[in-house]
């Protein structure tokens, strides 16, 4: 039993716990250990540090900072979330079952990955030769040799968000291009190079990436690869509430505040809005301030308008 209990244990989950802490709740957070902040090898996006952080050694600092205040930090997955009496139940894949008065959702997204074998997909990330996130880390793919892949609206968009780092952009199909005439049109008014032909391989090194396609005889070769094959929320605890998710799954931003269902808040890339890491946190922040308030609110302990 806990007052709130928070599913994920990434920046937007970590800072609901800090906050709650400090708030003398009694916060429990439950993860499964698949934050995608862990897979960050350097961040220079996260305030506080200039010269970079990794993302272990920022989730290590969250965490000792979250359990310094009380925050009670145990690692499950959760299969099943459910309203139980004036609270909620939370049921893990191995049996354990948590209850809570109030409960954040923080639960992150899974990105949808090229299709490298796990040890070569992770490696490549930390060699700095693959990336999925633009906005993380375009800045430091200035002027670099960067290739996109995903020949859609998604990777077109891609694409023209990178432009603006180097003059070196090349998107590439997965399977068969799908742009239409107008943004085959805006590739060529911003000097990024369309290439045809069906993705067979990638090859990292150290160094570069190397694209193989269908039609080509010799592999293409690129400083970084910016995957644009979008992603999965992680919602499906939110969903089984009943809550209305987006249309690409996300949670609601309105469920930092007030989600429909009394008690449930969420935060962070499960949220619709920006992927990043600063973001969570403040959507942290918030969803622990309204829990608070909401359980103050349910103990009679705030000002009633127009009360006695």
């Amino acid at each position: 039993m806990a007052e709130v209990v928070v599913v994920g244990a990434g920046p937007a989950g970590l800072t609901a716990a800090l906050y709650l802490g400090r708030y003398h709740r009694d916060v429990v957070v439950v993860h499964d250990g698949c934050s995608r902040a862990l897979r960050i090898p350097t961040t220079h996006n996260a305030p506080g540090f200039p010269d970079g952080v990794d993302g272990p050694e920022l989730i290590d600092r969250m965490t000792r900072h979250a359990t310094c205040y009380g925050a009670r930090i145990e690692e499950a997955e959760i299969a099943r979330l459910e309203t139980s009496g004036d609270g909620f139940r939370l049921t893990a894949s191995d049996g354990r079952l948590w209850t809570a008065r109030a409960v954040i959702l923080a639960t992150g997204i899974q990105l949808n990955h090229v299709d490298l074998d796990h040890d070569v997909h992770e490696q490549a990330i930390k060699d700095g030769v693959l990336r999925y996130c633009p906005i993380c880390d375009g800045y430091e793919h200035t002027d670099a040799r960067i290739g996109v892949i995903g020949c859609d609206s998604d990777g077109a968009a891609e694409a023209l968000f990178l432009r603006q780092y180097s003059p070196h952009i090349t998107l590439m199909p997965l399977s068969h291009p799908e742009l239409t005439s107008e943004q085959a049109e805006e590739m060529r008014r911003a000097g990024i190079t369309v290439v045809t032909g069906e993705l067979e391989a990638l090859e990292p090194h150290s160094d570069r990436m190397e694209v193989r396609l269908r039609g080509h005889k010799a592999p293409s070769s690129f400083d970084v690869i910016y995957p644009a094959l979008g992603c999965r929320p992680r919602s499906e605890l939110a969903a089984q509430l009943g809550i209305d998710l987006e249309e690409g799954g996300c949670v609601p931003d309105r469920a930092l505040a007030d989600s429909g269902m009394p008690g449930f808040f969420a935060a962070g890339d499960v949220v619709q809005g920006l992927d990043q890491i600063s973001v969570a946190m403040g959507q942290g922040a918030l969803a622990a301030t309204r829990a608070h308030n909401w359980l103050r609110e349910k103990d009679r302990h705030t000002l009633q308008a127009g009360g006695d």
